[in-house]
């Protein structure tokens, strides 16, 4: 079985250490093994009665393990399937590539589950990062890539997208959130507020 993850930055993709399927996705239930059916299955239940405003503030991360495995597209190595409450069914596919080493919610996931954290973004001219107690969030130059060791994020980006685009396994796309969009015309043209007109005699 093949399902489609999203994300904004390809040049991290040789950092996924596991993977995270929303809970109401219907992919879920189709990719998890029977005997932790019953668990995932549980989770769900609960996850339905959180609302999405608590599901993305809320600071303890929970999940639990589908007992299935993806195949990473480039180092085809066995990446294990979670399912989370922090990935959203109505952000992009609702399956997400998880980077801990530089994805905030996926640190604080991989620390709790003792999930593996690889780095593969380093400032310039570092070749040691420290990500015990945070995850190192800003682009830099790639390491532990393969081929594409020593390219910019920008770069890096590109070059990974274009080798993925030619075995069909990747594809652009712009992702809209309209839910915020009323917000969003607030902060363009300022806070939206009523005239009354009164005739003068």
């Amino acid at each position: 079985m093949n399902f489609t993850t999203f994300t904004t930055r390809p040049d991290t993709i040789f950092g996924v250490t596991f993977i995270v399927i929303a809970p109401e996705n219907p992919v879920l239930l189709k990719i998890t093994k029977p005997q932790y059916l019953q668990e995932v299955q549980e989770y769900i239940n609960k996850t339905k009665a959180k609302s999405e405003r608590e599901r993305q503030v809320n600071k303890e991360k929970t999940g639990v393990f589908t007992g299935s495995y993806a195949i990473h597209p480039l180092t085809k190595a066995k990446i294990p399937i979670w399912t989370a409450d922090y990935v959203l069914y109505n952000y992009g596919t609702g399956v997400i590539m998880a980077v801990p080493a530089h994805d905030e919610r996926d640190f604080e996931f991989a620390k709790k589950y003792d999930l593996e954290i690889k780095p593969v973004i380093f400032p310039k001219n570092q070749k040691e990062l420290d990500i015990s107690e945070k995850p190192y969030l800003k682009k830099g130059i790639l390491q532990n890539c393969d081929q594409f060791n020593g390219l910019n994020s920008k770069e890096a980006s590109f070059e990974i997208a274009k080798v993925l685009k030619s075995k069909n396994q990747a594809a652009d796309k712009i992702n809209y959130k309209f839910r915020d969009w009323v917000f969003s015309r607030q902060r363009y043209w300022g806070e939206p507020f009523p005239f009354e007109y009164l005739k003068t005699s």
